[in-house]
């Protein structure tokens, strides 16, 4: 919105063509959720607390997490409304990428608020059912899948339907240009090519994915905001080489025009997430609740793909598959102890992954600075191969 405008008068004030950078806008994106989330977060706390959204705690969990209860939950509608602000003020408008990242993050964070709001306003401990869950999230996910199969491709929506149609003439025979390739870290221009299909298939499970694994790492003050933050900003960067010519080409990755515009949006997420931790902190005034970590799992996963960068978020994001991967192997292992010898066993003390080493005697600080490290260094590691190929 601010783009237009400082667009329009740009002529009569020359200092305004500072707003045609993405790089000035990032930062004032960032500064702009950051002030929006620091501002209204006492008043959210005290709304959420009138309403008695209050987070329900395991009593079979650490008994320090006892002190929990009456803490208000439902948080992330503090960053989602940052992140909109933000983005609607400093984002080109214009950009196909910034809405398909913004309709991805608001649907999923519409399920997460669903489920929010029964289990704690209609004191249904159930939530939404898994399989309506699954439901919704699979159609935005897929909506998602098959929109990007075509967006990355093209450089605007014109030819983004051209393309579709063309696939469909074709009976769905029709091969998608090297870009939307499965492309490898640390490695010089090897892709393997996945057709469209085979990308649709990939994206809904990055989506759909990273969107759940964020909502299990949950679980204690400030976890699993911090990854969010730093895994955000290194896509940020991500999105910033692909969407310049001159720099995707010297670095030997694909052009995406359009990709750039996702720096600003990233931007808002870590300002918003920033503002999000002041009160989120141990010990927490206020929980994100399933609104924001659906919705901002969906976000990273969706910025993943549109930066052909897949396999750079799970590695980056390990935290979040390690967290995934430890109730996977929990459920499934107490499951089939319990089928062939009546007794159902388990892997760790407790999943997911933070509560196992919550019950080994580490404090919830000690486990949340700890998992921050291990992001950070993983943020590292998937940032290298920017260079690195």
């Amino acid at each position: 919105m601010l783009l237009i405008l400082a667009q329009l008068l740009q002529d009569d004030f020359g200092f305004l063509r500072v707003v045609n950078y993405i790089t000035f806008r990032a930062v004032m994106a960032t500064m702009t959720a950051l002030l929006i989330g620091l501002l209204f977060g006492p008043w959210v706390i005290r709304k959420l607390t009138a309403l008695k959204v209050d987070q329900a705690v395991r009593t079979d969990g650490p008994q320090s997490h006892l002190a929990k209860v009456g803490t208000p939950t439902m948080g992330g509608v503090l960053i989602l409304i940052s992140i909109f602000i933000s983005t609607v003020l400093w984002a080109d408008l214009s950009n196909r990428f910034v809405w398909i990242v913004m309709i991805v993050t608001f649907g999923f964070g519409l399920i997460g608020w669903v489920d929010d709001y029964r289990k704690v306003v209609h004191r249904d401990p159930k939530g939404m059912a898994s399989r309506e869950k699954f439901m919704w999230q699979t159609a935005i996910g897929l909506f998602a899948a098959i929109y990007l199969a075509f967006s990355v491709s093209e450089v605007n929506n014109l030819k983004v339907l051209q393309l579709f149609l063309n696939w469909v003439e074709s009976g769905f025979s029709l091969d998608l240009p090297a870009k939307s390739n499965l492309y490898l870290p640390f490695m010089k221009e090897v892709s393997y090519p996945l057709g469209v299909m085979g990308f649709i298939i990939l994206s809904y499970f990055v989506i759909v994915g990273s969107s759940n694994a964020v909502n299990l790492t949950d679980g204690l003050d400030g976890l699993v905001i911090m990854p969010v933050i730093l895994v955000g900003a290194a896509l940020g960067a991500f999105a910033y080489v692909m969407g310049n010519s001159i720099y995707a080409k010297y670095l030997l990755f694909p052009y995406i025009p359009g990709a750039g515009e996702l720096l600003v949006f990233c931007g808002a997420m870590g300002g918003a997430g920033l503002a999000f931790l002041w009160y989120n902190a141990h010990p927490a005034q206020m929980f994100m609740g399933d609104v924001g970590a659906l919705a901002l799992g969906g976000a990273l996963g969706t910025i993943a793909i549109i930066v052909r960068q897949e396999i750079v978020l799970f590695v980056m994001g390990g935290v979040f598959v390690a967290e995934t991967i430890s109730v996977m192997l929990q459920v499934g292992w107490f499951k089939f102890t319990k089928k062939y010898y009546g007794t159902g066993r388990r892997i760790f003390r407790m999943a997911p992954l933070h509560h196992h080493f919550e019950l080994g005697g580490l404090t919830e600080t000690q486990v949340v600075v700890r998992f921050w490290i291990v992001t950070i260094l993983l943020v590292l590691v998937g940032l290298s191969s920017l260079k690195l190929r």
